[in-house]
């Protein structure tokens, strides 16, 4: 069974059956017998022969009825498990691309340091990285046990993200050594699922400038235009000397996928000295949002 189609009922149990009793209903229209024995013979006979077409197509429907929703049920399990491995896939990055991001990034910038200065840097450094570490492995390890555990247990719930969380986002990648910025307007109530998604562009676009750019400044803009939450994120581009450390290449192909759910688009591209993301997520309190499916070329 191909597992990307859904399955489909088709059964022509009773095509057969009714083609079958409209030949008997012929062929004893056609028969001349005038014998009231043969008669009685001939009507018993086809009599016997329709319930043994019925019966035939009753038993074939329910075999085929049977055989359907073992199929379907196959196909949503099927389903079901390739969304848990991409969200899988996506929790996995966010750990390695932002925590491992995070170390590079930062050893990256305390390296070029020297003097008095330097030294209290590295250690600084050292204590970010540890921390930085700690925090990666532990959350591996938590998904790994989940993976590892029988009976597929799903993982703790955490709270969503929200709003309120964009600081913590940009003070984090601050202390990487993004000079960031947050320009936060008052945008009234906002729906949860445009929340998480604003924050997980802003963190990932974050990652991608500090693993791309160094330690160069960078800007968060959140505006509300009508129905539209409007999201704007682009850095100076990389610092004198700075030598890029590609990720996968997945992350930003995962923020399309948040936002065209929404309905929204996502351009990413070459924004003057140096890269921007800007995201239009549709935002609408009374109704289902709407929009085109996110594009835009990157460098990520």
């Amino acid at each position: 069974m191909d597992s990307t189609a859904r399955p489909e009922l088709r059964s022509r149990a009773w095509l057969t059956a009714t083609i079958v009793l409209a030949v008997l209903g012929l062929s004893l229209a056609a028969t001349g017998v005038q014998q009231p024995v043969a008669v009685l013979v001939t009507v018993l006979g086809a009599a016997g022969i329709a319930l043994g077409v019925m019966v035939w197509a009753l038993v074939r429907t329910g075999r085929q009825r049977r055989t359907y929703e073992d199929d379907l049920t196959a196909w949503a399990a099927e389903r079901a498990a390739q969304a848990e491995r991409l969200r899988i896939a996506r929790d996995l990055h966010d750990l390695a691309s932002h925590g491992l991001g995070l170390i590079t990034v930062r050893a990256a910038a305390a390296r070029t340091l020297t003097g008095p200065a330097g030294e209290v840097e590295h250690a600084q450094a050292l204590a970010d990285i540890e921390r930085a570490g700690r925090a990666a492995t532990t959350e591996l390890r938590r998904m790994l046990t989940v993976l590892r555990t029988p009976g597929g247990e799903t993982a703790p719930l955490r709270p969503a993200e929200a709003l309120a969380d964009l600081p913590a986002v940009v003070d984090s990648a601050r202390a990487g050594g993004v000079a960031a910025t947050l320009d936060l307007d008052d945008l009234g109530d906002v729906s949860a699922g445009a929340q998480l998604t604003v924050c997980a562009i802003v963190r990932e676009t974050l990652a991608n400038t500090a693993r791309h750019a160094g330690p160069t400044g960078a800007r968060v803009t959140v505006r509300r235009d009508a129905d539209t939450i409007a999201l704007i994120v682009e850095d100076d581009g990389p610092v004198t000397g700075w030598r890029p450390c590609p990720g996968a290449g997945l992350g930003l192909a995962g923020l399309r996928e948040r936002v065209a759910a929404l309905g929204g688009t996502l351009h990413a591209g070459a924004g003057g000295a140096g890269f921007r993301v800007v995201a239009c997520l549709p935002d609408h309190p009374s109704g289902s949002p709407s929009g085109s499916p996110a594009d835009g070329e990157t460098r990520r």
